[in-house]
């Protein structure tokens, strides 16, 4: 005959722990949540719904400034990117040396991204004033030449917007490259250097095939990134000379200031169709 013995306890169910801590959860998180309704919800749709009319469209294609502005953004994103995640490569292949001087090296180099923008990037344009800048009455002086009129040439002026873009955020993707870098097992280098492998070798067969997910990524990202930049043209050029060196970060800016609202609503409509495969294609490759 067997017997049963009930062993009579606490309430020891889980269940109204965890709605305590839903509940508390659910509370601690509203005001998030309604941060991000009122600040980016809010606006994005009231932004739309401002860009809702044709007729904001027909005005925007019909001003000449826009094709030119879309050209420079082109431009800006095609040269500016690659040629900041080739110099950033190459430089996390030289900042990890264990060389005492490039630590110190290193300090200065992530000072750009270190420091604010408003100040560095409007020093940088008072440096290339044509009459009274350190570039053109110091540097040029003593070749007796005049220098360049640098922001009232729309050539130099984007040249310039871009190299500032590229100086500033430079040191952020030189950091993470580096640290994709020093993922790769140390074996791997010793073991192809055991077989003879030169340094274009190591780099080829090692180092790229292991970073190579990681820059991909790290360039969609940047693009998304330069896309909003609005501090390296505006602050440097204004869109000047005569609207010419503008990108859609900028644009939208000046039709604010003409009061134009529904063509600034429209600038950042338009820009969408660059900004959503690039987020596509980010959050796909994230996925995997």
């Amino acid at each position: 005959m067997s017997e049963s013995v009930t062993l009579q306890g606490p309430n020891l169910s889980p269940g109204p722990r965890r709605n305590t801590w839903e509940f508390w959860g659910r509370v601690l998180v509203t005001p998030y949540l309604l941060i991000f309704l009122i600040f980016v919800i809010y606006p994005v749709g009231y932004g739309l719904w401002l860009a809702r009319h044709p007729s904001s469209y027909e005005q925007l294609l019909a001003d000449p400034i826009f094709f030119r502005t879309l050209a420079n953004t082109v431009i800006f994103l095609v040269v500016a990117i690659n040629l900041k995640m080739l110099v950033a490569l190459f430089l996390s292949g030289f900042f990890i040396q264990t060389r005492w001087w490039i630590k110190g090296l290193s300090l200065l180099f992530i000072l750009p991204w270190a420091v604010p923008s408003i100040p560095t990037i409007l020093s940088v344009r008072f440096m290339f004033n044509p009459e009274w800048g350190v570039i053109n009455s110091q540097i040029f002086r003593f070749t007796g030449l005049d220098g360049p009129n640098w922001l009232n040439d729309p050539t130099l002026a984007l040249s310039l917007s871009m190299l500032m873009h590229i100086w500033k955020s430079l040191p952020f993707w030189t950091l993470i490259l580096i640290a994709g870098r020093l993922a790769i097992p140390t074996e791997q280098y010793e073991a192809a250097s055991v077989d003879g492998a030169s340094k274009w070798q190591k780099f080829r067969y090692i180092t790229w095939p292991s970073m190579r997910t990681l820059y991909l990524t790290s360039t969609i990202l940047s693009a998304i990134w330069t896309l909003g930049d609005f501090n390296s043209v505006y602050l440097l050029t204004g869109g000047g000379p005569a609207d010419m060196t503008h990108v859609l970060a900028t644009l939208g800016i000046r039709y604010l200031r003409l009061d134009l609202v529904d063509q600034a609503m429209a600038t950042i409509v338009v820009a969408l169709p660059m900004v959503l495969p690039l987020v596509f294609f980010m959050m796909k490759r994230l996925s995997k």
